[in-house]
């Protein structure tokens, strides 16, 4: 490559300027009106592709409602709701509470599609919930946060899942049912090892709760529980598109917390929306950025150039799925998850499709790739999240996280080796990929 072209000065760019402390979506938009200004290409090209791609894009509008329905959820007791019900079905085992953190995570996946958001909602109360009173160290309760947290983007609904679609155009929906048995595959296997942890480490038991108290409990839950219900049914009936099934799920949280349950002040819906806000616009300048950066990537052929290379190696599927993980989980350690989807995948895309790889079955073992970036040392985000929270250091909690990462690499492994277990769910509902 030569280092004085357009192309290596703007990537150059890129890099120093985010090493500097700028937010990578503005030194992507920097960079690449660098290379538009010494290509000779009109620089106002820069706003005219952030315009067409933000406006064009019905489907962006899921994320920030997705947001919002997260931050609703969490002011609001839904989530305290939510915990007590999973507490009365698996609290009453040893390391229940454990049990709990998993099985929070699998609900709370159908709402919010966002890691970050577990972890800093339900997951921060289940965390706190184990360190009451000693029961368990507060390294272990955190790590558990963090590892279940990573359960969220990958069962339906997904925030990554949604980027996914934005730059392969592929299904939303299919992608959406593409993630329930992976994700439900991780759930299992972290459960078996918290079971072995429990008894090697002889974690307490909770006071069962009475058969008795469980509909009542249920009952009190419900309109939490119907949430996801009302969501992914929406979509998979045909009734409403994914956007608007988002603006469904913010409303429906809105009514619950503030008429039902009664428990949001006016107050509290003000900042979750500041909250949202905020999340959503540091979020809408990445994507911003990197659909600038991808106009020039675009310009300069890169994907094609790739693909081109790649066929040429005469790689086979499998192969290059091997060399997509160990690149993607590289990247996973150092890029957030946003950036990597955005910049990244799309220079693999054609050369996955020349290959005949499905673009579902490559969507989710992307996304899960990346989500075990958010908990893999030494940058994982959702490891510095849970120091901050848990108050614990952060080796420790490293140490802790290590087993939980081995788990998660097999089930990787089962996804990306054996494609039915992600396409089996999809084609059952007509998905004929």
């Amino acid at each position: 490559m030569n280092l004085a072209s357009p192309f290596s000065l703007s990537v150059i760019a890129i890099t120093t300027l985010a090493m500097l402390g700028l937010p990578i979506g503005h030194a992507m938009i920097a960079g690449s009106v660098l290379y538009l200004w010494m290509a000779g290409l009109d620089m106002g090209t820069a706003a005219e592709q952030f315009l067409n791609g933000m406006y064009t894009n019905y489907i962006i509008l899921a994320v920030p409602l997705f947001i919002l329905a997260a931050e609703l959820m969490n002011i609001g007791s839904m989530t305290e709701r939510l915990l007590h019900f999973c507490n009365a079905f698996v609290g009453r085992f040893r390391g229940g509470l454990a049990h709990v953190n998993v099985m929070q995570s699998i609900i709370f996946a159908g709402m919010s599609g966002s890691a970050i958001a577990d972890a800093a909602g339900s997951g921060k109360l289940t965390q706190k919930m184990m360190t009451a009173d000693g029961r368990y160290p507060a390294s272990y309760a955190a790590a558990l946060t963090a590892v279940t947290a990573v359960i969220g983007p990958i069962i339906p609904p997904s925030i990554p899942v949604i980027i996914y679609a934005l730059v392969s155009d592929a299904s939303i929906g299919y992608l959406f049912l593409a993630g329930v048995v992976p994700g439900l595959l991780m759930a299992a296997f972290q459960m078996i090892l918290i079971a072995f942890q429990a008894r090697k480490r002889n974690f307490p038991v909770e006071n069962p709760t009475p058969l008795r108290d469980i509909p009542m409990i249920t009952w009190r839950a419900l309109p939490a529980l119907l949430m996801p219900v009302v969501l992914l049914g929406g979509i998979y009936s045909g009734v409403t598109t994914p956007t608007e099934a988002a603006a469904i799920a913010a409303a429906y949280a809105l009514v619950v917390s503030v008429i039902l349950y009664r428990s949001v002040s006016f107050g509290d819906f003000y900042r979750s929306v500041l909250a949202s806000a905020r999340t959503t616009a540091s979020i809408g300048m990445l994507i911003a950025g990197a659909i600038v950066f991808n106009y020039v990537v675009t310009i300069e052929n890169i994907p094609q150039s790739l693909s081109a290379l790649l066929t040429g190696w005469n790689l086979s599927p499998i192969t290059f799925l091997i060399i997509v993980n160990v690149i993607l989980l590289l990247l996973g350690c150092l890029l957030e998850g946003t950036t990597i989807i955005l910049v990244i995948i799309p220079v693999f895309i054609p050369s996955a499709q020349a290959l005949g790889i499905d673009l579902v079955h490559f969507g989710i073992v992307c996304v899960v790739n990346i989500m075990l970036g958010l908990v893999t040392p030494p940058y994982g985000l959702l490891l510095f999240i849970m120091t901050r929270i848990a108050n614990a250091p952060l080796w420790d909690i490293v140490r802790e996280v290590l087993p939980f990462l081995y788990t998660m690499f097999l089930s990787l492994f089962i996804i990306t080796f054996f494609p039915d277990t992600v396409l089996w769910l999809p084609r059952l509902f007509g998905y004929q990929g």
